[in-house]
């Protein structure tokens, strides 16, 4: 159903069985799957994308222009995937340049006033709690958790099954598997709930909670560090995404915590 109150463009695509509430305001460059529901007052600007079964609460900005003062003006894209809920007031902007582009991947779930930034891409089944800010160029792998009021610097990382507590403030790369709080922010352990909830193996996630112990507990330093894993945790999925997410890090690792 799309509301006569509603303004809803022309060339628009719209699949079947959306839902389009008053107030709501939908440009001419966009396309919205099957299913989909968007909120009064909820406004999806061109160059956005949105797969199936999402809904879009009131208030929530889609595809705006990017905040970089690089941005000239080109065509750019804001992709959002299937079964997405995005709360009141996010504000999600296209990236800044064709060749770039922002990205939310499938199941995930943005609380109110989330905002990505230019050029993130954000992973399946991540959770963004209310008032996370994500700067520019940010990832976000699978399943990473970030709790309240965390913002995220640009460039940065955030690894696979990750979680960041509230109100942390987010400079480094934080490698997958793991929880991170505290100022600055500090390895505190791995997300074994996180991993017990996603049907891990206890053998799997205790091979992890031994990687870490290596990495942030032994006192040994990276280089070191990366030997001893190498040489003494078997080999297996998790410690091959582990070791190949620190080799690519550009930002730098969180620290240990040593409080």
């Amino acid at each position: 159903m799309i509301s006569k109150l509603s303004v809803v463009h022309e060339d628009a695509k719209i699949g079947k069985n959306v839902t389009i509430e008053p107030f709501a305001h939908i440009y001419g460059n966009v396309e919205i799957g099957d299913n989909t529901w968007i909120g009064s007052n909820a406004v999806v600007m061109d160059g956005t994308t949105i797969g199936e079964d999402c809904k879009v609460f009131p208030g929530a900005v889609l595809g705006a222009q990017p905040q970089d003062l690089k941005f000239a003006g080109e065509e750019s894209f804001l992709t959002i995937g299937d079964r997405v809920m995005i709360r009141e007031c996010c504000t999600l902007n296209r990236a800044t340049s064709e060749s770039l582009y922002t990205k939310i991947g499938n199941d995930c779930l943005l609380m109110a006033y989330v905002h990505v930034a230019h050029d993130c891409v954000v992973g399946n089944n991540c959770i963004l709690a209310n008032n996370v800010n994500l700067a520019g160029h940010v990832t976000l792998e699978d399943y990473v958790i970030l709790g309240g009021m965390v913002p995220v610097h640009q460039f940065v990382t955030v690894g696979t099954h990750s979680m960041v507590g509230g109100g942390s403030l987010v400079r480094k790369d934080v490698p997958p598997y793991v929880k991170a709080a505290r100022e600055p922010l500090s390895y505190v352990g791995i997300n074994s709930i996180g991993l017990n909830r996603r049907g891990f193996k206890k053998e799997t996630v205790t091979l992890i909670n031994d990687l870490y112990r290596i990495i942030y507990v032994s006192g040994l330093n990276m280089t070191k560090a990366l030997v001893e894993v190498e040489a003494n945790i078997p080999d297996c999925d998790e410690k091959s995404k582990v070791l190949t997410f620190i080799k690519n890090s550009q930002r730098g690792l969180i620290r240990g915590y040593n409080g």
